[in-house]
């Protein structure tokens, strides 16, 4: 006799080994108490202790009493000890109730064969009932299994059974194949075996297709949730251009901490269309303090890039360190292969030290090449400011210096009468505006804005006049300039004149060819040094070898571009030879030598540019 599992399991009883009468009440209960068991409605005495029994468990109460029938053998209940694994054989046991009795089958034979379990079910169809069976039997037996929702009976000896939830089916079908007896009877027609199987009900698959779209809704609303707790957040919405927000973004443009968000606002309203005659000067002013910003930026760049170099210089020092402790690794390998202790290795650490040799020789030049790498790039970034400056490469150059400074301060000079025109339009456009309202609070601001301006507009005024006055100065130091030059030119041709004549004295008076040398040094010695105090006088040559180094550059950049470039053209280009070099230097360099390099302007209006184009061939000829 084995533990049955699954809730109903016990012992159960060959009756084909026992020769004792089935229907004998008194016989089943003494193979019962032999076991130690109290089998359900019979009397009998126990022979387990009272602390396992269920304390006032009384067999006989039914349905009557509104208590369910319990079978004391169902695991949990603390009568018997937990089910068996598995992998044991399932026996079932003799099942008693009020009105019949439940006999298990054959343990030989094999299991009663079921249908697939439709989806949701909770409804099992019982077959092989007696004839006399009726709904309370019925209810009365499988009620044990959970709580029944209806039953339909069939005159065909058959039902079906729904159930309130669906593992309560599990417990039903374990019934089949049960023989049931009513009462003590032996007619054939109050037994029967049961045959007990899923049913499918469109009840059950209607209910079941409900929890299945209720578990769908409540995964996507689940997703849904998940998606926009992942979802980044929506940028902030983007206000309407007006003059009080203008006023507040202008501030914001000047604060660097704010100057993200500022500019993606006036790149927002530009794009709108939010530009007009009325609202430009105020457009205006914000470009320009977004373009204040480029100094910044630069030097931000130019501080990153000073921490990438003293990072570099951090990584070569301690390359260098690991190489040097690289070289002593090898040199013990080295002195380890000497015969002096090479002798004393076995041969097994004779092989070990030659192959760790080998790899750490490998090593120890792959560091080499790295570190060898490193110095090569920064001999050639290296700048040659600090070389001295060879006398033979100096170029001589004219007034340049000072064209270029001039041509600066017009440029500066256009820019603000550009900027004096607009305040004078702002200025005009708010009179109007003030002739066409009454006098309020609106007019009010305006006139102080009139005044703020106009005061704005004396200053610049003050400004124009000082730079005019300096441009004067500079134009009168190039006419100064150009009075010395021509003044050499002139003393050079008397000096020329009098040697000729110093020639033709000596060649009369015949004198020697040595004199006639000594008078000719003499005389371009006081040449030379006149035009030396004259450049000295002007102003200096290249500053270095690093010039010359970048005249020759730009010019050979310049002949392949016959049609000119742009300074931003030129500047990105010379980026990636010296990545420390300005646009501005580049600029002024080329300002200082007109004979070689020559700016002119392309385009109309808004698509005007400014070209550099090489023109040195031009200058050779014309000199």
């Amino acid at each position: 006799f084995l533990v049955a599992a699954d809730g109903l399991g016990s012992i159960a009883i060959d009756t084909t080994q026992l020769n004792m009468s089935v229907t004998d009440p008194t016989a089943w209960a003494t193979a019962m108490n032999n076991l130690g068991m109290v089998p359900v409605g019979l009397a009998g005495q126990q022979l387990v202790t009272d602390s396992i029994c269920v304390p006032g468990f009384d067999p006989s109460l039914s349905m009557m009493t509104g208590i369910t029938p319990i079978n004391p053998m169902i695991p949990g209940m603390g009568l018997v000890p937990p089910p068996p694994p598995t992998d044991v054989p399932v026996v079932k046991e003799i099942i008693h109730c009020k009105s019949c009795t439940l006999f298990p089958p054959n343990p030989n034979l094999p299991p009663p064969s079921t249908r697939e379990r439709p989806p949701g079910c909770k409804t099992v169809f019982v077959g092989g009932l007696p004839e006399n069976a009726t709904e309370e039997i019925i209810q009365e037996v499988f009620e044990q299994c959970g709580d029944i929702t209806a039953i339909r009976k069939s005159k065909k000896n058959f039902c079906h059974i729904r159930f309130a939830e669906e593992f309560m089916v599990d417990k039903a079908i374990y019934l089949s194949g049960y023989r049931m007896r009513l009462g003590s009877s032996t007619d054939k027609k109050d037994s029967g075996r049961l045959h007990v199987d899923f049913a499918q009900a469109r009840d059950d698959f209607y209910e079941w297709e409900c929890k299945q779209r209720m578990l769908a809704r409540e995964e996507r609303h689940r997703r849904k949730m998940e998606e926009d707790r992942l979802r980044p957040p929506s940028p902030p919405a983007i206000m309407h251009y007006s003059e009080h927000e203008a006023a507040l973004l202008a501030e914001k443009l000047k604060d660097d901490s704010k100057f993200s968000e500022a500019i993606t606002v006036l790149l927002t309203w530009i794009e709108r269309g939010e530009v007009n005659r009325r609202s430009a000067n105020q457009f205006y002013s914000m470009v320009q303090s977004a373009n204040s910003h480029v100094r910044r930026l630069m030097n931000e760049k130019a501080a990153h890039e000073q921490e990438m170099e003293q990072a570099k210089e951090s990584f070569k020092n301690a390359l260098t360190g690991i190489l040097t402790q690289f070289e002593q690794i090898v040199a013990v390998f080295n002195a380890s292969t000497r015969q002096k202790a090479w002798d004393h290795f076995s041969k097994a650490q004779r092989k070990n030290i030659d192959i760790w040799r080998k790899h750490s020789e490998e090593l120890r030049n792959a560091h080499s090449e790295q570190l060898m790498g490193i110095r090569r790039e920064e001999e050639m970034e290296m700048s040659d400011d600090d070389s001295g400056d060879n006398p033979s490469k100096k170029l001589r150059v004219d007034d340049s210096a000072l064209a270029a400074q001039a041509y600066a301060l017009k440029e500066e000079n256009d820019s603000l009468r550009w900027q004096l025109d607009a305040y004078r339009n702002e200025v005009e456009l708010l009179k109007q505006e003030k002739g066409q309202l009454f006098r309020t609070e609106e007019s009010l601001t305006k006139d102080q804005q009139l005044q703020f301006l106009q005061q704005t507009m004396q200053g610049m005024q003050q400004q124009l006049l000082s730079i005019q006055e300096e441009l004067n100065n500079k134009k009168s130091e190039l006419e100064q300039a150009k009075e010395e030059q021509t003044h050499t030119q002139a003393m050079l041709k008397v000096l020329q004149e009098q040697l000729k004549s110093a020639k033709e004295l000596a060649e009369i008076n015949g004198h020697d060819e040595s004199q006639a040398n000594e008078i000719n040094v003499l005389t371009v010695a006081l040449v030379n040094q006149d035009r030396e105090k004259n450049s000295e006088k002007r102003s200096p040559g290249l500053k270095s070898e690093k010039e010359a180094l970048l005249i020759g550059i730009i010019s050979t950049f310049l002949h392949v571009h016959p049609f000119g470039a742009n300074i931003e053209y030129l500047w990105s280009y010379m980026q990636q030879l010296d990545s420390r070099i300005s646009a501005n230097e580049i600029e002024m360099l080329l300002m200082r030598l007109p004979r070689m390099f020559k700016q002119e302007f392309t385009g109309v209006g808004a698509t005007l540019e400014k070209r550099w184009k090489f023109c040195a061939f031009e200058g050779i000829k014309t000199v």
